[in-house]
């Protein structure tokens, strides 16, 4: 099979796509064949070496979510046949021609969706919904912010909390606003140079119950600041760095919680508990367009490194998708 192959690390130039062996899978795994994957921040920093994969496959293979058919089963899966439409997660190893992976890490695809709209939804999706609903507790009527709003975790954030019945408001750049509005968000707040704090602040006065981070560095202190007593930070990345001064005496002041989670790390019997309860909340929300990915771009898999500085640029509002094979 074809995949990327990382033998260094560095600038988008590193990457190389190079012939290697499919994957070997067990009795209770699938083999997929990946029409198409996604792009996802922890790439680009797995090709500069900040983030390897946790399992410490030979060669490293990026890539973290993958959609396609079913090539082959294992001899105790029960949930898949050959020739299945499915998409997942994976630590790894999903920007190639073919992936291995646990039968109950797998979802249908939507009957809606193509395998390339589908390559778009299940890393964002399943990150946005543990993030505001499993750990954070997000319900109807309650208020979620959400930082980097039209970034893939963000727009798919909106659309969660709307389809719950939540209120959401989220932080975008000033070009980017129109997207998050489009999409149903209740409150956009322009970030950096603005003052969204102030803003926050004199618009929703009692704070937000569910603070969703994926920037960190300044960021954080204000979260501290805009979140409602008894409310939940949640941390999911650090764009904006994981160094920065903070006023830890408002996580006493508001008995608030702030919870640090990823997805990447954890054992495989936490990522399919996550799955298979997405799986029968919000998977079939898809159907009746209560959900849908937002694409910004599609690159062909040959053209994966432009899709690095695309993203790298900060140019997309909306998943990045990378077509691997028909």
């Amino acid at each position: 099979m074809r995949a990327v192959v990382l033998h260094s690390h560095g600038g988008p130039e590193v990457l190389t796509i190079e012939q290697t062996p499919d994957p070997d899978f067990g009795p209770d795994e699938v083999l997929v064949n990946v029409a198409a994957t996604a792009l996802n921040r922890a790439d680009l920093l797995q090709r500069m070496g900040a983030y390897p994969d946790p399992r410490g496959r030979v060669p490293e293979i990026p890539g973290l979510e993958f959609a396609g058919t079913v090539a082959a089963v294992g001899e105790r899966v029960t949930m898949w046949r050959p020739g299945d439409r499915v998409m997942g997660i994976e630590a790894g190893g999903a920007h190639a021609e073919r992936i291995a992976t646990h039968e109950r890490q797998l979802l249908a695809v939507p009957a809606s969706l193509s395998l390339a709209e589908a390559a778009a939804v299940p890393e964002v999706f399943l990150t946005a919904w543990d993030a505001l609903v499993l750990q954070g507790g997000l319900t109807s009527g309650r208020w979620a912010l959400v930082h980097a709003g039209a970034s893939g975790v963000g727009t798919a954030s909106i659309q969660i909390a709307k389809a719950i019945g939540a209120r959401i408001a989220v932080t975008c750049s000033a070009g980017k606003a129109a997207v998050c509005r489009d999409l149903g968000a209740d409150l956009v707040f322009e970030r950096s140079p603005h003052d969204w704090l102030a803003e926050a602040t004199a618009t929703v006065p009692g704070g937000f119950d569910v603070v969703l981070d994926v920037i960190g560095g300044d960021e954080v202190d204000r979260n501290l600041q805009s979140v409602a007593p008894r409310g939940t930070i949640v941390q999911v990345g650090l764009m904006g760095g994981g160094r920065t001064p903070v006023n830890v005496g408002l996580l006493l002041a508001k008995r608030c919680s702030w919870v640090g989670t990823t997805l990447r790390t954890r054992p495989i019997e936490e990522k399919v508990a996550v799955t298979r309860r997405f799986a029968a909340e919000m998977l079939p929300l898809f159907d009746t367009g209560a959900l849908r990915p937002v694409i910004d771009s599609t690159f062909p898999f040959d053209r994966i490194a432009d899709a690095h500085r695309h993203m790298e640029a900060n140019a997309n509002a909306g998943k990045i998708v990378v077509t691997v094979q028909p």
